[in-house]
C-alpha cells in the first residue's frame, strides 16, 4: 500500500537543505498551529503570538539577506515553507505572505538602504506585522483605477483614501501602500500606525479565514515624509511584482492544504466500515482518492518546476499566474470532494476539510481571481487582451 502523498518522488529533486526546512516547519505546524486552529476558526480569533512564533522558526521572508534579517534561503525553500503552514491553515500561511511577499520583498526590492535597515529586521523577526494596501472599495482586478492618492504639500506629501480586505491590518504596525501621485504615477508609500490620520477598521462576520485578522486602511490627510516613500519605484510594476512574489507562495501554499485534505480522507476511508468493510474498498471512493493524489502530484511538479525557474530569475508573471490558478482550483475541489468521503463528521471540526474549503474560497478569490488568471493565460496564448 503506498500512502505516500510523494507519488513521483519529487524529494528526490529537493536538496537536503529543503528536507530539513520541511521537517522543522510541518513540526511547528503540528505542534503550534493544528491542536488550536479549529478553536481559533470557531471563536474568530487569530493564532496568539503568530508572528513572533513564525519569525523565530524563519517563516518571515525567509529569502531576504541575513544582512537584513532574513534567512537567505532561496525560492525552492520559501515554497516549500508556505505549503508546510497552509497544511495547517491557509489563514497561517497568509499572514506569512502578506509579511514576506507584500510587505518585506517591497522594502527590500524599492526601498532605501535606511528602509531596508529600520524595517526588515523586525518584520522578520515578527516584532514589526505589515500589511499591503493596494485593493480598494471600487477597485480589485483593476489596480490602475486606484482613488487613493497621494498629492504633495510643501517638501512632504499627503495621503487620502482606502483599501480593504487587508489581511493584518487591524494589528499591523507598518503598511505598504500603494497610491497615484500627482503625475498619475504609482507609489509605494510605507505608513506607520503611529501617524495621525489612519485608521484600521476590522472585517467582522467572515466565513472563510477566521483565524486571521482582516481588515481597511482608511487614510485621513496623513502626512507622509520623504522617508517613507519607496524610491526605487514609480509604476504599477512595484504593486504587480509583489503580487507575483505572492502567488508563487500561494501556488505551493494550497498544496499543503489539499495534502491535509487528502491525507484525512484516505486515513478516514480506511478505518470506517459499511456493510461490513472499509469504505476504501468501493470504487467511488478509489475513484475519488486516485484522483486526489494525481492531481496533487502535477501540482507538486508544476511548483518544483517554477520555482527551478524563480532561483533562476526565469520565471515569468503569466507562469506564476498559471501555477496559482491551477493549484488553487485543485486544492478547493479536493477540499469538497474529500468532504464528502468523511460524511457527515466532515462538517465538525474534528476534521480539516471543510475548515480548508472555506478557507479556499478566499485564495482562490485573491492575489487574482480565478476567471483573471485565466484572461492572464489567454491573452499569453493568442496575443489578444480581454480585459477590454
Amino acid at each position: 500500500m503506498n500512502t505516500t502523498t510523494d507519488y513521483f518522488k519529487i524529494d528526490d529533486l529537493l536538496s537536503e537543505e529543503h528536507l530539513i526546512i520541511r521537517q522543522s516547519i510541518r513540526d511547528f505546524v503540528d505542534k503550534e498551529i493544528k491542536p488550536i486552529i479549529d478553536e481559533c476558526a470557531h471563536e474568530h480569533k487569530d493564532v496568539p503570538d503568530l508572528m513572533k512564533k513564525l519569525g523565530a522558526i524563519g517563516a518571515l521572508g525567509p529569502y531576504i539577506p541575513e544582512e537584513y534579517g532574513g534567512a537567505g534561503l532561496d525560492q525552492m525553500a520559501y515554497g516549500i515553507i508556505m505549503q508546510e503552514l497552509e497544511r495547517g491553515d491557509s489563514a497561517v500561511r497568509s499572514a506569512a505572505s502578506v509579511q514576506s511577499s507584500l510587505v518585506m520583498y517591497p522594502i527590500f526590492s524599492y526601498g532605501s538602504e535606511e528602509q531596508k535597515r529600520k524595517f526588515l529586521p523586525k518584520l522578520a523577526s515578527g516584532e514589526f506585522i505589515g500589511s499591503f494596501g493596494l485593493t480598494e472599495p471600487n477597485h480589485g482586478s483593476n489596480p490602475g483605477g486606484m482613488e487613493t492618492r497621494l498629492t504633495k504639500d510643501g517638501d512632504h506629501y499627503r495621503l487620502n483614501g482606502a483599501k480593504m480586505w487587508i489581511t493584518n491590518a487591524p494589528v499591523c504596525d507598518l503598511a505598504v501602500v500603494w497610491a497615484k501621485d500627482d503625475e498619475g504615477k504609482v507609489r509605494g508609500v510605507i505608513v506607520e500606525r503611529a501617524m495621525e490620520g489612519l485608521s484600521t477598521p476590522e472585517t467582522m462576520n467572515k466565513w472563510s479565514l477566521r483565524a486571521s485578522k482582516t481588515g481597511e486602511l482608511v487614510f485621513d490627510n496623513i502626512l507622509i515624509k520623504e522617508e517613507n516613500i519607496l524610491p526605487g519605484v514609480k509604476s504599477l510594476r512595484g504593486p504587480l511584482s509583489c503580487l507575483n512574489s505572492a502567488r508563487y507562495g500561494i501556488s505551493w501554499g494550497v498544496i499543503g492544504a489539499a495534502i491535509d485534505c487528502y491525507e484525512t480522507a484516505l486515513k478516514y476511508s480506511l478505518e470506517r466500515t459499511q456493510f461490513g468493510k472499509p469504505i476504501a474498498s468501493y470504487q467511488l471512493q478509489q475513484k475519488k482518492l486516485a484522483e486526489f493524489i494525481t492531481d496533487i502530484t502535477k501540482a507538486q511538479l508544476l511548483v518544483w518546476r517554477l520555482g527551478t525557474l524563480k532561483n533562476e530569475d526565469k520565471a515569468t508573471p503569466e507562469q506564476i499566474s498559471m501555477a496559482k490558478r491551477n493549484n488553487v482550483r485543485m486544492a478547493i475541489d479536493i477540499a469538497r470532494e474529500s468532504r464528502q468521503i468523511i460524511g457527515a463528521m466532515g462538517i465538525v471540526g474534528d476534521y480539516p476539510n471543510m475548515r480548508h474549503a472555506a478557507n479556499l474560497e478566499s485564495v482562490i478569490t485573491y492575489e487574482g481571481t480565478h476567471d483573471v488568471h485565466l484572461l492572464i493565460t489567454g491573452a499569453d496564448i493568442t496575443g489578444i487582451n480581454a480585459f477590454v
